[in-house]
């Protein structure tokens, strides 16, 4: 599941860009603020785009599995942050606003926050 998320978040990205979406993922289960299940935080409402259009339904390619095995291991390029967005694709405001305000580090086209 967390392959497929990956997949759908972070196709067309560098290796270490699918690692870091993977990361997030991990990151929130780690947190007190979200779900402590994987299931659960990749079901939460809103929380990701390719749970809404269905792009988590496709198999995911090995590299993105590849990136999910390694963030599993505690690969995290983002060094903790929890959220993401490409700011050329995002919609939601409140997360551009989160972004601005907390912004960590780019990696790729996303832009991660704690």
């Amino acid at each position: 599941m967390l392959a497929r998320v990956v997949s759908g978040e972070a196709r067309g990205e560098d290796y270490i860009g699918k690692v870091a979406v993977a990361a997030v993922v991990l990151n929130r289960m780690k947190s007190p603020r979200f779900p402590n299940t994987l299931k659960e935080v990749i079901y939460q409402n809103h929380a990701f785009t390719c749970m809404e259009d269905g792009q988590v339904q496709l198999k995911p390619d090995p590299e993105s599995c590849q990136a999910a095995s390694d963030a599993i291991l505690g690969n995290d390029p983002t060094g903790g942050c929890l959220f993401y967005m490409n700011p050329r694709t995002a919609t939601s405001r409140w997360m551009a606003k989160r972004i601005s305000a907390d912004a960590a580090t780019v990696i790729g086209n996303h832009i991660f926050a704690r």
